[in-house]
C-alpha cells in the first residue's frame, strides 16, 4: 500500500514570505476560503464544469487520458480582461514532448469565466505575483484538466518534471475520484531540495515561482481493477510582458 504524504501547508499570513524564501507554497481549502472573497458554495459551483471537457487531441504519447479547456486573460489590479482565443504554445526548452506546437483547445465556458469566484481567484493570484515580481499587467493562461484512467493509467504531466516558462504557476485540485497516485513533486531548479506530497482535498492549491522550481505529478491508476477514475485540476500561469508564442508572433 502506497503511503500518502500530506502537503506542507502554508498559513495564509505567511504566503508571500514562503514564496520568497522557498519558491513554493501550499494552501488548503480553508486557507483559500480565507483569502478569497467567495463562499464555499460559490467555489463548489465551479466544479461541475470539469465534467464537460473535450478530449486533448494533441497527446504525442498516443494516450487518450486527458481532457482540457484553455483560455487567456490580461489581468492587472483594476481589471480582468478575457482576450481573443489563442493557441497554447511552449518552446521545446520547457516542454520536450509538446513544445513548438500550436495547440488549439476549446475555450473555457462563459458560465465559469463569468462567475464572481473565478474573477476573485485570478485577482488573488495576480496580487501574489505582483508581491513577488512587482505590480504590472499579467498575461494569464488558464487550463482546466481532467486526467482519467481510460488507458489504465493517466499521466498528469506526460512531459515529466518541468518549468512552464512563465513567472508564476498555480495548480488547484478540483477533485480526485477512484484513483491512486497523482503525487505532486517539486524540486529546486538549481539545488538538491525538494518536496513530495499528494493533494487530496478539493481546492488545495500549490503556488510556484516558476523561475526557481521544477514540478511534476506522478501517473494515476484506478483503485478498482474494473473501475475508472479521474483527477481534475485547474492550472493557471502568469507571465510578465506577453503571452508565450512562436518566435515573431505577438
Amino acid at each position: 500500500m502506497t503511503r500518502t504524504l500530506h502537503p506542507p501547508l502554508t498559513p495564509p499570513r505567511q504566503l508571500t514570505s514562503a514564496l520568497r524564501e522557498h519558491g513554493l507554497a501550499v494552501l488548503d481549502a480553508a486557507a483559500m476560503r480565507e483569502l478569497l472573497p467567495a463562499s464555499p458554495t460559490e467555489l463548489d459551483a465551479l466544479r461541475p464544469s470539469w465534467g464537460d471537457l473535450p478530449p486533448d487531441n494533441y497527446l504525442r504519447d498516443g494516450g487518450h487520458y486527458r481532457r482540457r479547456r484553455h483560455s487567456c486573460f490580461i489581468v492587472d489590479e483594476a481589471a480582468v480582461r478575457l482576450v481573443a482565443h489563442r493557441a497554447h504554445w511552449q518552446p521545446l526548452e520547457y516542454n520536450a514532448l509538446h513544445g513548438g506546437l500550436e495547440r488549439w483547445f476549446e475555450p473555457i465556458e462563459a458560465r465559469l469565466i463569468e462567475a464572481p469566484a473565478w474573477t476573485a481567484l485570478l485577482r488573488l493570484l495576480v496580487a501574489q505575483a505582483s508581491a513577488l515580481k512587482g505590480a504590472q499587467p499579467w498575461f494569464v493562461e488558464a487550463h482546466q484538466f481532467r486526467i482519467d484512467t481510460t488507458d489504465g493509467i493517466g499521466r498528469p504531466t506526460p512531459e515529466g518534471a518541468h518549468r512552464d516558462g512563465v513567472d508564476f504557476v498555480a495548480v488547484t485540485l478540483i477533485d480526485r475520484v477512484g484513483i491512486k497516485g497523482g503525487e505532486t513533486r517539486v524540486f529546486e531548479a538549481d539545488g538538491p531540495a525538494g518536496q513530495r506530497f499528494t493533494m487530496v482535498e478539493p481546492w488545495t492549491t500549490l503556488l510556484l515561482d516558476d523561475a526557481r522550481v521544477i514540478h511534476e505529478s506522478t501517473p494515476i491508476q484506478p483503485l478498482a481493477a474494473d473501475g475508472g477514475g479521474y483527477r481534475d485540476t485547474l492550472v493557471i500561469t502568469l507571465r510578465a510582458g506577453a503571452f508565450q508564442g512562436p518566435p515573431g508572433m505577438a
